[in-house]
């Protein structure tokens, strides 16, 4: 895919529900180990292949460590890859997935990548995810950033009204067109003071 043709892709934003499914990150270094940790969070079963490991990445419970060298088999049953090694072995990773129909991250490879991870910022139940498609991540850090400053601290009390109505929509039937000005109204009432505290503050 040239630089023209990745200018004009659409992507598809995601969040993939990977707990108790098998994923392979192929790499032992640094940048392995940095992935590694958002990829045993999602509860994912990882399989780490490379033929030096980091004492770093032996640290992770429930990982299965391969000391050796990539293999095409490695992709059997697997739902997702990371690629973190070499470039030679980065493009080898990728050309085995995209022929298995596996989606891959493919560390400094945007043309070859078909997933890309972006800048995440997780705080109170609420995950906020930021991509700029492959082509600047140190840009999609920087966003995260700036967006982390302006989600308030207590964002967990609104994700927790906001689940509570959402209940509340479902059973009543409440039309979806409807339902978004009355959660505005909910996370609005979140602040509005008691009337006693209200005529304590007046007197």
């Amino acid at each position: 895919m040239t630089q023209q043709d990745r200018a004009h892709q659409t992507l598809l934003p995601v969040f993939l529900k990977l707990v108790g499914r098998r994923v392979l990150l192929v790499g032992g270094g640094t940048v392995a180990c940095a992935r590694l940790a958002e990829l045993v969070r999602t509860g994912a079963l990882v399989t780490v292949v490379a033929p030096e490991i980091r004492p770093a990445i032996t640290t992770f419970e429930g990982l299965v460590i391969v000391q050796r060298g990539f293999v095409a088999s490695d992709l059997d049953g697997v739902w997702f890859v990371v690629a973190a090694a070499t470039p030679e072995i980065n493009r080898q990773v990728a050309a085995v997935a995209d022929a298995r129909g596996v989606f891959v991250n493919v560390v400094d490879d945007a043309d070859r990548a078909t997933a890309y991870m972006g800048g995440v910022l997780r705080k109170g139940g609420a995950t906020i995810a930021i991509s700029t498609e492959g082509r600047a991540p140190a840009l999609a850090g920087l966003l995260r950033e700036g967006i982390e400053a302006l989600v308030p601290d207590d964002i967990e009390a609104w994700v927790s009204a906001a689940h509570r109505l959402r209940q509340e929509q479902r059973a009543a039937a409440v039309p979806m067109g409807h339902r978004r000005p009355l959660l505005l109204t909910a996370l609005n009432r979140l602040y509005e003071m008691p009337d006693a505290v209200v005529s304590d503050s007046r007197s």
